[in-house]
């Protein structure tokens, strides 16, 4: 069985890409970050979706991107609340954007992947239901590919990299209705920006509104708990 490293935060998109990857025969070793998030919720959820999809291996890496800044989920910032769903009327990059963090996560994956002989790795971004990241765009995909074969041994000794965003192009009702078919637990999963601190979703910021649009659209009950709720 071919070896793949995942990148896995705990939410619907990424525990989707762990589905698709575990169907397409991958042992999946999935990478999670503890990076300076506001809440911890999401990297518990990353090992309770690992553990269930069947992940081959689950790390999680600490590193620090508050020594940074620069965005509401890495400082003090409040994130932004009942922002319109279209993100096709919204043009400027939302301050929920954490710089160069997928960058970051994709080159920590790449190094897991050449230590264990991986030549795939799996990231769900996705450009089409998204908050208007430049790091979640088929051309930085693309980018990335190229860097992974002129920056690695592996690479530069013929070994080919590939960055699979099988997501990339899905509306959120479509990714919700494939992890569906493909057995994922969506109560495992955490999304929200500025959970409560009992654990529950806001149900007010990008993430959450995003997340709920895309169960109605996709005729499916959300399973997690809202602050209302």
């Amino acid at each position: 069985m071919k070896r793949a490293v995942v990148l896995l935060s705990g939410g619907l998109d990424s525990a989707t890409t762990l589905a698709i990857c575990r169907q397409e025969n991958f042992a999946a070793h999935a990478l999670s970050f503890a990076y300076g998030q506001r809440h911890a919720v999401e990297v518990a959820a990353a090992k309770r979706v690992a553990t269930t999809l069947g992940a081959h291996e689950h790390r999680v890496a600490e590193i620090d991107l508050r020594i940074f800044g620069g965005s509401a989920l890495t400082s003090h910032t409040p994130v932004p609340k009942n922002r319109a769903v279209d993100k096709r009327q919204q043009q400027e990059i939302p301050v929920t954007y954490v710089p160069a963090r997928n960058t970051i996560f994709l080159a920590y994956a790449l190094a897991w992947a050449e230590t264990i002989g991986a030549l795939d790795i799996f990231i769900g971004v996705n450009a089409v239901d998204y908050s208007g990241y430049p790091d979640c765009r088929p051309e930085f995909i693309r980018a990335f590919e190229q860097l992974a074969q002129l920056g690695t041994r592996a690479g530069v000794e013929g070994g080919r990299f590939r960055i699979h965003a099988p997501l990339i192009a899905m509306s959120k009702a479509e990714i919700v209705r494939r992890g569906a078919q493909l057995g994922v637990d969506f109560a495992l999963t955490h999304s929200c920006y500025d959970p409560k601190a009992d654990g529950r979703a806001c149900g007010e910021c990008d993430s959450c509104r995003i997340r709920l649009q895309g169960f109605a659209e996709a005729g499916l009950a959300d399973p997690i708990r809202y602050a209302e709720q």
